[in-house]
C-alpha cells in the first residue's frame, strides 16, 4: 500500500481556454484532450490520478488557462 502523496495537477480555466490544443500533445501520458461544448472546444484533464505534475501543459498554454493546484492521491 502506497502512502498518500501530494502533487500538483493541472486545473483548466475554461473561460480562458481557447481550445487551441497546444497542451494536448505535451502530455506524455495522454491525459488531456479537447472537448466540445456547443460551438466551443476546451481542454479537459482525464484520469487526474495518473498525472505526475510535470507542468508541461501549464508551460505550453499560450493563454494562461492552465494552472497547477495541489491534489491528494493515494492507493
Amino acid at each position: 500500500m502506497n502512502p498518500a502523496r501530494s502533487i500538483q495537477i493541472p486545473v483548466i480555466d475554461s473561460t480562458r481556454c481557447t481550445g487551441c490544443g497546444w497542451c494536448v500533445p505535451t502530455c506524455h501520458l495522454h491525459l488531456l484532450s479537447l472537448q466540445a461544448q456547443g460551438w466551443r472546444k476546451f481542454s479537459t484533464l482525464h484520469d487526474a490520478d495518473r498525472c505526475v505534475g510535470c507542468r508541461k501543459c501549464e508551460v505550453r498554454c499560450p493563454f494562461g488557462a492552465i494552472t497547477m493546484a495541489p491534489a491528494m492521491t493515494g492507493a
